[in-house]
Order: C-alpha cells, then sequence, then structure tokens
C-alpha cells in the first residue's frame, strides 16, 4: 500500500506509525548514528502489533502473562525505544529519546535487557533474538503445563530482518521451534530486501517461506503497509497449532525520495535535507522530537489497554492455593527451594564417607539426580550428547509437543541454538535452564555464551569432556583453549571441579546464581574424591581453598583445578617425602577466588614458596596466580598444555605431553 492510500484511507493509523518514524528519524539524526530505515519501514506493522494484538500493560512491564516482543533486527532499536515511549513505559521518557546512543542513556545502539523495561533481550547480534524466543516460547509451554492456561497463556512475537535469517543459528532455532510445534511463536519477517552491502540477491537465494515450511512452520504473508492486510495475517497467525512466519514485504526507509530501498537507509542518518523531505511526503509538520498531544494519547490509551486483563489474571493468580501461589512467585523469581541447600549437604557428606571414584560428568548425573526431583523448574537437554554429558535423570521425561509437562530437551546437533533458547527460558522467568555438550563445542555457543554473560542470566552449560582427558577422540575433541576462553569472558563463572563434592558445590553455586551464567568443565574419566573430610561449608564458594596443607615449613604451593588435583595431590606426596613442605590448593573457580577479600587470597596464597599450577590447558589464566598476588616469575612454574592434543589413550597423553607428578616435582625441585 502507498503513502497516499494510507493517508486517505487509514488516517488514524497512519499518525500513529509516522510517530514511530518520525522519532527514528529525528534520534538516528541527532546521534549521528543509527538505523532509521528498519523502523521507518515495520513502523505499520508494529502499529498494529501493539495496537490489536500485543497482550501487555505499559504500567506492569514485569507482568507474568504479558505476551513478549522482541526485536531479533536489534539494529533498528529505535523501533522498540519509540514504541515504548509511545505506550507509556515509565523509564523511556523523551530525555531518554533525545540521548539515544550517548553515554549514560538507556536507549543503547542496540536493544540491552536490563537497562529499558520492556526490552525482554539483549539483540544485536543478528539471529539471537529469534533463537532466543525459542526459548521464551518453550518456557511458556512449561509454565502453562504446570500452573495451567488460567495463569500462563501467551504468545512471543518476534520482529526479525533477512540478518536474521541468514545467520547459521536461525537455522538450528528454526528446526527446533518446527519440531516442538511451538504454536505460541510469530515472527513477523521484516523482507525489505536490503542488508548493510546492498540487495539481498548479492549474497543469498534462499526461498525463506519454503525453508520454514519445510521445517514445520505455517507460513502466512501480507503487505507490511497495509493495516488491515497485517491485522489479517496476525489473527490467523494467532489459530495455528505451528509456530508461524509472517513474511513482511516492507520497503525500507518507507517514504524517503533518496533512500527507500537502498543500503543508504540501514546503517546512518537520513540527513537534515532528507528529513525534512521526508515529513513533508508523510504530512508530518512536526519539529523534531515533537508528538502532538492526540497521537500520544491514541499510544497512551494503546499502552493501558492490558490492564483490565492484567487484573483479571492477578484475580485468578490471587485465586490459586497459597502454597501454588507461592510456588508460582518463587519460580518466576528465580528463588531456589529451602530444601536446595539441605539437599546439596546431604549429598556431600555421603560423597566424603563413601569417596567413590567417578568422572565429574557422572558426578554432576549424581547432583541433578538429587537436585531436580526438589526443582521443579529445572529442563534440562543436550545437544545430542545425552549419554556422554549425563544431563537427564529419570524423574524429567521429555518436553516435546505430547508432554509440555517433560523436563528433558533433546536440541540435537544445535550447540548455538540450545545455547540461546536457554538464554531465553531463563529471561522469560520460571525456569532454571541447563543443557550439555563438550567443552570443545563451546566454540559452536559462544556467541549465546557472551550474551548470557553481557545480560547477566543464569544459564548454566554442561561441558563434558574438558581436557585431553577425553582420549582417544583426539585434538579435534580436546579442549586446551576453552577454560582460558571462558574464564576471559566477564561475569561467567567456571567451574572445573576435582570430585562429586566440588561438582555438587559448583550446582549449588550455578542454581541459586542470580546474574552470573556457570560453566561446568567436566571430566571424561574417573577421578578419586580429593575432599573426603565432610565441610557443610561451600568451599568452591570462595574459589580457592586449601586441600592439603604442608608438612613442616612450607616452600612449595601446588594450584590445580579438575582433575589435575589428582597429580598435584601425588606431587605432594613425593616433595613431601624429600622435605620440602607442600600445600596442595584446589581452584574450582577463578572467578570466585579473585572476589574474595585480598586477606583470604593472601592466606591461600602468601609471598615466598614458590608456586606450580597444573591443568591440561593452556597456561594463560594461571599467570595471575603464578606471577600475581605475591608470585614472582623467578618462583612459578606451570605443568599443563602448550599446543593441540593427539589421539591415544588418556594415560598416555598425560604421560607424553607432560602432565605428571614426577614433573611437577621437578619443577618444584629446579625452582628451589
Amino acid at each position: 500500500m502507498d503513502i497516499a492510500t494510507l493517508r486517505s484511507h487509514h488516517p488514524d493509523h497512519w499518525a500513529r506509525a509516522c510517530a514511530i518514524r518520525a522519532l527514528a528519524m529525528d534520534a538516528v539524526q541527532a546521534a549521528s548514528s543509527g538505523h532509521p530505515g528498519m523502523p521507518m519501514g515495520m513502523a505499520d506493522v508494529a502499529t498494529v502489533l501493539f495496537g490489536k494484538h500485543l497482550k501487555f500493560d505499559a504500567s506492569a512491564p514485569k507482568w507474568a502473562d504479558r505476551d513478549r516482543f522482541i526485536l531479533s533486527a536489534g539494529h533498528g532499536s529505535m523501533l522498540i525505544y519509540a514504541l515504548l515511549y509511545l505506550t507509556g513505559y515509565k523509564d523511556v521518557t523523551l530525555d531518554q529519546i533525545r540521548a539515544f546512543r550517548q553515554w549514560g542513556s538507556i536507549t543503547a545502539g542496540h536493544p540491552e535487557y536490563g537497562h529499558v523495561s520492556g526490552v525482554e533481550t539483549t539483540t544485536g547480534p543478528l539471529g539471537q533474538g529469534i533463537s532466543n524466543a525459542v526459548g521464551f516460547a518453550i518456557a511458556e509451554e512449561s509454565l502453562r503445563a504446570r500452573f495451567g492456561a488460567g495463569i500462563v497463556d501467551h504468545h512471543t512475537w518476534v520482529i526479525a530482518g533477512d540478518g536474521c535469517l541468514m545467520e547459521g543459528i536461525s537455522h538450528e532455532a528454526i528446526g527446533l521451534a518446527g519440531m516442538q510445534k511451538l504454536s505460541k511463536l510469530i515472527v513477523l519477517w521484516d523482507n525489505n530486501d536490503i542488508s548493510i552491502d546492498g540487495r539481498i540477491g548479492l549474497s543469498d537465494i534462499t526461498d525463506q517461506r519454503a525453508r520454514f515450511a519445510a521445517a514445520g512452520w505455517t507460513v502466512l504473508h501480507c503487505d507490511g503497509h497495509d493495516p488491515v492486510d497485517i491485522d489479517r495475517a496476525m489473527s490467523a497467525a494467532k489459530t495455528s497449532d505451528r509456530p508461524v512466519l509472517i513474511d513482511c514485504k516492507t520497503h525500507i526507509g518507507f517514504g524517503s525520495p533518496r533512500k527507500q530501498d537502498t543500503a543508504g537507509a540501514h546503517g546512518s542518518p537520513l540527513g537534515a535535507e532528507e528529513i525534512k523531505a521526508v515529513k513533508e511526503i508523510y504530512g508530518w509538520p512536526h519539529g523534531a522530537f515533537d508528538i502532538p498531544a492526540d497521537i500520544l494519547d491514541a499510544w497512551r490509551r494503546t499502552g493501558a489497554r492490558g490492564a483490565a486483563e492484567r487484573k483479571a489474571w492477578e484475580g485468578r493468580l490471587n485465586g490459586l492455593s497459597a502454597a501454588k501461589k507461592a510456588e508460582f512467585a518463587r519460580q518466576t523469581g528465580l528463588e531456589a527451594p529451602k530444601k536446595l541447600a539441605a539437599t546439596i549437604r546431604a549429598l556431600k557428606r555421603q560423597g566424603s564417607e563413601a569417596q567413590p571414584k567417578v568422572a565429574t560428568r557422572k558426578a554432576s548425573e549424581m547432583v541433578l539426580e538429587v537436585i531436580n526431583p526438589v526443582m521443579p523448574e529445572t529442563i534440562g537437554g543436550s545437544a545430542d550428547l545425552t549419554g556422554s554429558n549425563n544431563t537427564r535423570t529419570g524423574d524429567l521425561g521429555i518436553f516435546d509437543a505430547s508432554n509440555r509437562k517433560g523436563r528433558y530437551i533433546h536440541y540435537g546437533i544445535r550447540e548455538h541454538g540450545m545455547a540461546a533458547a536457554m538464554n531465553g527460558m531463563a529471561l522469560h522467568g520460571g525456569v532454571r535452564p541447563y543443557g550439555g555438550t563438550f567443552l570443545c563445542f563451546t566454540d559452536y555457543a559462544r556467541g549465546a555464551m557472551r550474551l548470557s554473560a553481557l545480560m547477566g542470566v543464569p544459564t548454566v552449560y554442561v561441558m563434558t569432556h574438558d581436557s585431553i582427558g577425553l582420549g582417544e577422540d583426539g585434538p579435534t575433541h580436546q579442549p586446551v583453549e576453552h577454560l582460558a576462553i571462558c574464564r576471559a569472558t566477564p561475569n561467567t563463572w567456571t567451574f572445573r571441579p576435582a570430585d562429586l563434592i566440588e561438582t555438587a558445590e559448583a550446582w549449588e553455586l550455578a542454581l541459586t546464581s542470580e546474574r552470573t551464567p556457570s560453566v561446568l568443565a567436566l571430566s571424561r574419566q574417573n577421578l578419586p574424591t580429593v575432599r573426603t573430610q565432610h565441610a557443610g561449608r561451600n568451599l568452591t564458594a570462595q574459589g580457592a581453598y586449601v586441600l592439603r596443607e604442608a608438612e613442616g615449613k612450607r616452600r612449595a604451593i601446588l594450584m590445580a583445578t579438575g582433575s589435575e588435583v589428582e597429580i598435584a595431590l601425588k606431587a605432594r606426596e613425593m616433595l613431601q617425602e624429600k622435605g620440602i613442605g607442600t600445600r596442595v590448593v584446589s581452584m574450582p573457580c577463578m572467578e570466585l577466588f579473585a572476589a574474595q577479600p585480598e586477606a583470604y587470597r593472601k592466606k591461600i596464597l602468601p609471598a615466598g614458596p614458590v608456586r606450580v599450577a597444573v591443568e591440561a590447558a593452556v597456561r594463560q589464566p594461571w599467570d595471575r596466580w603464578l606471577l600475581g598476588e605475591r608470585g614472582r616469575e623467578a618462583k612459578a612454574g606451570f605443568v599443563g598444555m602448550t599446543g593441540f592434543g593427539a589421539s591415544a589413550p588418556a594415560e598416555r597423553l598425560y604421560a607424553e605431553f607432560g602432565i605428571t607428578a614426577e614433573a611437577v616435582v621437578a619443577q618444584v625441585s629446579g625452582m628451589l
């Protein structure tokens, strides 16, 4: 539909949509950077969505049963900021719109979760939003099965662009959503045929409608500038028994005489003269950031439209039994159950007494076997490695279209899609997601793992086969640099536990975290119990602690994690036999140790003794503990990996790469 027809046949709709377009043009121009074209092109779709279909109440942005709106095409952030301001979200003021992309403003270049009410997830890295949305839809299905449709019954709406659909993660997400028949998921494709480089045909010829249909989606289409046609498609989408793609054919930079349908509208301001020309074409005679009162009032009524529905929902919630209402609040508030701490302590005591020799991946399964029954909000899964990751316990049941009460997801070989979906579940609330693959394959999940940390969501990554100790699969599967990568990521806890006890403690921390994701790096090979004396306190929470104290004068400190703690303990015995007093420090989480008071760190790593770190990985993360914290080069050594691994049994690999107690003893002796 052209502008003249819109203005004459749908004047009220046109005025509201132009308010979005004007704010987008003005804000990008004021910032001298940004993407005006997408908001201009999708303003009609967004106006119909917010005006007629999205269930929300701007005065209650955390309403648990609101529809979720995800702007996967995050470069068009002024679309969502304009909508939030216009509909009356209190924190998105006109001053914040004016300060778009500026220091200290909440209106960042790409929408950031936690900064702005109404922004459900951080987007900008293309493909992440649509993939998060799959997790949102899974969480909605799970909670509806747990608490009933009277308490949980909402849609997840996504605006995605060509870039989102070209990113490989979208293929993983689309396939997972189709298989799961997530009928509450509706994707609005901004089909404008433009990317930064120019026409989409320069790089892609995919038939997106056929692609989605092949993955089990319902596929609809509409004129993205015809409000009646948009409304028709959205109404039809809500009746589907499968996820829905609506192909919204739009014009990027709609109405711009020089930049419509060009890359020029994509990533830079239109320019003052072009904005003036566009506003004349729109019939918008208002100055920069000026929204007429009648149009703003119309939008504010839209923002209040869901208040009655929210109040009715609150009545239904209050009609639940006190226990069920409290449980709903606990789960959606990510509050751990009171039983969790006692459950973990009991397992630790049992482990210290029985002293099992098991791989930490098996230890993790043993922990999950006691955690999952007391935490009905956990949803586990694996990227086609269930038997290797040990992530499924017998009580979970499989989550699929026939069993929404199931709590285990077969993600298939989709590490990136799994990670992004788990972020979506955690963001939705009411779910504590965890998922597994091999530590080496964090490479495939890296984009979503970084966003877990950036957003501050407590997703749990169960990463097994954590070193050359996995053996014969060889260097393609043996991680050497991956611990360093995880530890280098801000706001991430990387746990590498040495036995069942530390594994239980790591899980307790991961499942009580509110703002930090966790990586559990777990062994394939069996490891002895090293914590043989029960301690009720969670020592892993300190990051590092003295596992064995030196006998006699302390002359050496050995630091280790995971499977190498056993080697450090053996080396200590050999050194003590030589009369060299040796302390062994287990360091299951460097990040938590770094967060301890200096007095505690000084107590664990005092000045004086030589230090050797032992880990079957690269040295890089260890230099702070070897050279800093009262250490120095002449008294610091490392026993670990300097390159990639090889294919052979684990015992042979440790010997060939020199990760042995004898090597540790030699380093200590050489420095003394």
